[in-house]
């Protein structure tokens, strides 16, 4: 296996009782798809048993995390095409109150560990680019790189966190074995999109103004990206850093 790059990820403590582990069973699938239906509000869409039972036994990325032995999230990624040595990471969850543990941190350690043990070079996955928090963490923890702004990617969607908005979606690539990318520095930053700093907070709070944020932010990231910046990082204050290439 390669020898990952020193960074928040590789520097991570996996807290007492926590363990990482394949999905082996017919059980496990069923409670993982069980964790990710509880995540997103009650759909049993976004994972099926069956459907994430044919990705494990075929070889792909699909796991538990477990505290003290009970599944507390679930990750699944399957694999590109053959020459891109790349596997997409399309789901990942945690039960609600298991965050700021730092279990997605030891996901994604676990999911890079696997990745270049079988000579996996990139992965990339999709996240909703109002949620201030999952930027912080791609951007900012990780150190991967915005490539595309996708309008609407998945269509409506039924689930609990989705429902009655467009899926509207930024695509990650995560360069596995490079080092992670650095914030930009304030002489390079040309442009900023604001996201709010809590949009489910505010969907519950002021649906009105949570609906509002999805066209102005797609408006101003496709405009900054039409002319030619590139998204360099992530910061609480202005949101997404835009720069020249």
């Amino acid at each position: 296996m390669q020898e990952l790059p020193a960074d928040a990820l590789a520097e991570a403590e996996t807290p007492p009782g926590i363990e990482i582990r394949p999905l082996d069973t017919v059980g496990e699938v069923f409670r993982a798809a069980d964790v990710l239906s509880e995540v997103w509000g009650g759909d049993r869409s976004g994972m099926p048993p069956n459907l994430l039972r044919a990705l494990a036994h075929a070889g792909n990325y699909a796991v538990g995390i477990y505290d003290e032995g009970q599944m507390v999230g679930a990750s699944v990624a399957f694999f590109a095409a053959p020459g891109a040595r790349s596997m997409h990471s399309h789901i990942t969850g945690l039960l609600p109150g298991q965050r700021r543990r730092g279990l997605g941190r030891l996901l994604k350690r676990h999911q890079r560990e696997w990745a270049l043990a079988r000579d996996v070079g990139h992965v990339t996955w999709t996240f909703d680019p109002l949620v201030a928090r999952n930027a912080h963490f791609n951007l900012r923890v990780i150190g991967a790189r915005i490539t595309d702004y996708l309008v609407n990617q998945y269509g409506p969607m039924d689930d609990g966190v989705n429902r009655g908005d467009e899926s509207d979606r930024l695509m990650v690539s995560w360069a596995l074995a490079a080092p992670p990318a650095q914030t930009p520095r304030e002489d390079r930053v040309v442009a900023a999109v604001a996201v709010p700093p809590d949009i489910e907070a505010l969907r519950d709070a002021d649906p009105a103004e949570a609906g509002a944020w999805r066209p102005r932010v797609r408006e101003q990231f496709l405009a900054h990206l039409s002319d030619g910046l590139v998204v360099g990082g992530f910061d609480a204050a202005r949101g997404y850093l835009f720069v020249r290439p």
